[in-house]
């Protein structure tokens, strides 16, 4: 490993340095638009199309998917923390990655295990909207209040975001008004929207790899006094996000099975180079 190159910021490879310095532009572009309330147009009812509405990744049934989500929501994050994580893990394991693989191929793994895990995660949605789905289509043939506020209990919809309780007042004076069932429909819907934004897919790929090639390197984790071998970081970290991801928490907000998709295409494509060139794996 003695064409590892460490030291400042010039030093780093050039996959790994301009990966960090688009990351922290786009995410500096997010501040400003969410600091100064700006828009990206009006969608057909009027709404304000967001920075997010357009860059994060949607589910595919939502009016606010786009083909270039897939990529886009790689270099978008919603917290400082949530950027500063993953940047230092891009720059902690994805400069010896590069270094190790060149630049050509880190890039495409990458990608690979960025773009895998959200398709993993599409997937996941999909197979969690399929009952709400069943339940929006029995609804539009008889939109009605009382279906819409238990609908909306069930799956839970916050429907308060889009100022439902003056809605539903005004719902119940007019029971038979169908303006209001359409709204009532176009709310419901607006449980598709959630968005989904981050590096992290991608970043647990490249631990995953680490952990792969390199699995008896000690790491030194945060609380943690002594070191660990990588192999079992990766395998703990692992661990922990399936049993995030099946115990489905409320008002958990991370994507943990992207994060498992990222180590899955990982997986998937270091074995086919392993079986293509016997590369020294240690």
């Amino acid at each position: 490993m003695s064409n590892f190159r460490t030291g400042g910021f010039q030093q780093l490879p050039i996959v790994v340095r301009n990966l960090l310095i688009i990351n922290v532009l786009v995410f500096l572009v997010q501040m400003l638009f969410q600091s100064r309330g700006l828009m990206l147009g009006q969608d057909l009812q009027g709404n304000g199309i967001s920075f997010e509405d357009v860059f994060a990744l949607h589910y595919w049934e939502s009016p606010k998917f786009r083909w270039w989500q897939i990529v886009t929501h790689m270099f978008m994050h919603g917290s400082v923390s949530h950027i500063f994580f993953n940047m230092f893990a891009l720059w902690m394991f994805g400069r010896i990655l590069e270094n190790f693989w060149g630049p050509q191929r880190f890039i495409i793994f990458y990608f690979v295990c960025g773009i895998g895990a959200a398709f993993c995660h599409l997937g996941v949605l999909t197979y969690e909207f399929a009952p709400f789905h069943q339940a929006l289509i029995q609804y539009q043939q008889h939109p009605n209040i009382n279906d819409f506020i238990r609908i909306a209990n069930i799956y839970p919809i916050d429907i308060s975001r889009a100022g439902a309780g003056l809605f539903l007042d005004q719902w119940q004076m007019q029971p038979d008004s169908v303006k209001f069932a359409s709204e009532s429909i176009a709310l419901l819907k607006t449980h598709m929207n959630e968005a989904t934004l981050g590096a992290s897919g991608a970043v647990f790929g490249l631990l995953f790899a680490f952990g792969y090639l390199f699995p008896n390197t000690e790491l030194y984790i945060y609380f943690i006094p002594i070191p660990i071998k990588a192999k079992w970081v990766v395998g703990g970290y692992i661990l922990i996000e399936l049993t995030e991801g099946l115990a489905n928490s409320a008002g958990d907000n991370i994507a943990h099975f992207a994060h498992l998709g990222g180590a899955l295409f990982a997986f998937i494509l270091l074995r086919i180079w392993k079986s293509r060139v016997r590369n020294n794996f240690y």
